[in-house]
Order: structure tokens, then C-alpha cells, then sequence
């Protein structure tokens, strides 16, 4: 998916989720291998809400993403952001997560805010997870997150979602698929136009997701060659459960 328009609304949209956690959650993860890297690649980073402070803290982060429009919003980010006393390097490349590859293998990857239920067939997460294993030294660490199948079908229940604000509004309606377990929502944005007094800009955006059994994606994990997996729930370093809305992995190679 390439988010096209809908990257320049993105941050708007995304203002409370949870960024600080996932940063939080990072830390804890490598911790929990005893590890701290230097290079990091982030995977589906968006406009850059977590590959621009990791670079601050003094390491080496790629920012991967299919879309160049998120890319060209967390570039501008970027260089707006004063550097600190110890920032490390930043680097944007446009690239599919199932293709990804750099140069030189790095110490950890990353992979948030649900990227990987937006890969749609099993054979994409294997093709996502053999890359990340190939782009990893060894002893290097893959941290991501899911929406759980349960979270997808809440969503489908919950829907329709309203948001109706000064600067933006939007209508979100969902579909869902039992068998494959995959949503579809559907969001028509009104954005209000800065070049254009009383004027909105109309954004229609269109997103699938696919859940996978957390089992089988702990499978795969080992299937590819991964070593120990460990498995978290909710941004906490315990077990998910049926009521779980966002499954973590941490594996090494």
C-alpha cells in the first residue's frame, strides 16, 4: 500500500498513538537479549515517529517504506529536527518489506504499528521474514507487532468510526472476512485546504489487513531460521491471550 495523499494527514490522524510505548518496548526487547545495536533498520516507517528519535539516541537507522510520500513527510521531519549531543546517522529508502535489502547487514530491525497485517497472502510474511533473517548479522534482533485476529474483528464490530474536528473530519467503515480473517476499511477524509479559506480537501483511502494464528507466525519465525523466539502482548512482556489486541515478536538469528 502506498498511502499516497493520505501520508501528508497521516501525522493529524496518528496523534495519539502510542509511539512513546513502542520506543519503550524496543529498549525492553533488546534487553531482554542482553543486546544493544548500532545500526537499526525500521521497517514500514511511516513518516518516521520512531526511526527519528532512535537516530537521535545515537544509532545508525534506516527508514524502509513503500511509500515515497511517507518517506518525502519523514524527510522533511528530519530536517527540521535539531541533531543531539550524540545523533547517530538517518537514511531513507524506498523499498517493499518483502524485498528489502541494504548493502551491509545490521544489528536490528524493526517493524510497528501493524506493517506486517498488511502483507495479504502467508507466502508475503515468509518472503518479509527471509528477508529480515538474510539482512541480519548474526546474533541480530527482529522486533514487530500484529493485530491479533480478535482486534481486527472488534474493529469490524465497532465500526462505523466518526471523527469530526475543526482542521479534519472523517467517516471509517470496515468489512470483515471470517474465513481469511482480513478488513477492509474504507475512510473518506475531509482535510481543511490552508490555501483555501473554508475549503476541505476530500481523501478516499482503501486498507486491507490480514490477521495470522500467532502460532503459526512463531513457526515461520523458527522456519526461517531463527533461533529463540519470544512472544509479548499489549506492550508488556507477558503471554497473549484471546482478549489480546497487539501481539509483539522478538527473535534473534
Amino acid at each position: 500500500m502506498s498511502y499516497q495523499q493520505f501520508a501528508y494527514t497521516y501525522d493529524r490522524l496518528m496523534e495519539g498513538m502510542p509511539y512513546e510505548e513502542w520506543l519503550r518496548f524496543t529498549k525492553e526487547g533488546w534487553s531482554q537479549f542482553g543486546f544493544q545495536p548500532a545500526s537499526v533498520v525500521d521497517l514500514g516507517c511511516g513518516t518516521g515517529n520512531l526511526a527519528i528519535p532512535l537516530s537521535l539516541e545515537g544509532l545508525a537507522v534506516t527508514g524502509i517504506d513503500l511509500s515515497e510520500d511517507m518517506l518525502a513527510v519523514a524527510r522533511h521531519k528530519a530536517d527540521g529536527q535539531p541533531p543531539g549531543p550524540k545523533s547517530g546517522s538517518l537514511s531513507w529508502v524506498q523499498q517493499d518489506i518483502r524485498e528489502w535489502e541494504l548493502a551491509e547487514p545490521v544489528d536490528a530491525v524493526i517493524c510497528y504499528c501493524d506493517s506486517m497485517n498488511y502483507l495479504l497472502e502467508e507466502q508475503d510474511i515468509l518472503e518479509a521474514l527471509r528477508q529480515t533473517y538474510q539482512g541480519l548479522k548474526p546474533g541480530g534482533v527482529f522486533l514487530f507487532d500484529v493485530h491479533t485476529p480478535r482486534q481486527l474483528e472488534a474493529y469490524a464490530e465497532s465500526q462505523p468510526f466518526f471523527l469530526n474536528e475543526e482542521d479534519v473530519a472523517y467517516i471509517w467503515t470496515s468489512e470483515w472476512d471470517e474465513d481469511r480473517m482480513e478488513i477492509e476499511h474504507a475512510l473518506t477524509i475531509f482535510v481543511k485546504d490552508a490555501a483555501a479559506a473554508g475549503t476541505f480537501r476530500r481523501i478516499e483511502e482503501h486498507h486491507i489487513q490480514r490477521a495470522y494464528p500467532l502460532k503459526w507466525l512463531e513457526e515461520q519465525l523458527y522456519e526461517v531460521g531463527f533461533s529463540e523466539v519470544r512472544t509479548a502482548a499489549d506492550f508488556h512482556w507477558q503471554m497473549p491471550t484471546g482478549a489480546s489486541e497487539r501481539a509483539f515478536f522478538a527473535a534473534r538469528k
